[in-house]
Parts: structure tokens; C-alpha cells; sequence
């Protein structure tokens, strides 16, 4: 099975159950995004001293793309509307979550270059 025909079978709830599932897969996958953003986040800024703050907030960008990438083939492929359960609301709900973690992950990113540069070479 190629990566497009497991996105497409993961969106649509395909084997797994019912038409949420693909909707709750997608809302899973941002939620672990903006966690590993914040803690990303909390890395650059110097508040937590394990990790590596340019590692977080690449994956965090990475999973949460790929988790708005989920929820959205799931509003391509659902039938019906909000109510029917089939997990339109849920997929609708995702996607700003993934969005928010790619935007914690760029601001991680853009916090650890900033502090990766010497204080000499700092432009206001």
C-alpha cells in the first residue's frame, strides 16, 4: 500500500470503524503536534534544559502538516454533514490545531536562531 492510498484509507475511517475514526486519527496527530511545539517552544526559551529545540519544532511543523493533511482529505471524502457522525466536525476542529502547531514549531524554530546568534551580531 502506497503512502497516498494509507492517507486516503486513514481519512476515510477506511477499516478501522465508523466515519470518526479518520476524524479522531487527525485530531490525535494535531494534538501530539502542538505538544511537542510547546514543549519545542519551552526548549528555545530556555526553560527546559533537555531536547533540542530545532529537532522539536521541525517535527512539530512536520506533524502537524501532516495532521492537516488528514483532517482535510477527511472533509474531502466525508458524505453528509455535521450531525450525521461521520466525524465532519471533528476533522473541521483539526485543522486550526495543526496549523497552531506549525506555528509553534516556526516559533521555536525562529526563538533558537535567535539565540544561536552572538550578541555582536544582533540587528534591532
Amino acid at each position: 500500500m502506497g503512502a497516498s492510498a494509507a492517507l486516503m484509507v486513514a481519512a476515510e475511517g477506511g477499516i478501522i470503524g465508523d466515519g470518526r475514526t479518520g476524524a479522531n486519527l487527525a485530531l490525535g496527530v494535531e494534538l501530539l503536534g502542538l505538544a511537542i511545539g510547546w514543549l519545542a517552544l519551552a526548549r528555545a526559551g530556555g526553560r527546559i534544559s533537555t531536547g533540542n529545540a530545532r529537532a522539536g519544532g521541525m517535527a512539530a511543523i512536520a506533524v502537524g502538516l501532516a495532521g492537516t493533511v488528514l483532517a482535510v482529505l477527511h472533509l474531502a471524502t466525508s458524505s453528509g454533514g455535521p450531525g450525521t457522525g461521520n466525524g465532519l466536525v471533528g476533522a473541521i476542529a483539526a485543522i486550526p490545531l495543526g496549523l497552531g502547531a506549525v506555528l509553534l514549531g516556526r516559533r521555536a524554530l525562529t526563538r533558537f536562531r535567535r539565540a544561536d546568534r552572538p550578541a555582536d551580531r544582533m540587528t534591532l
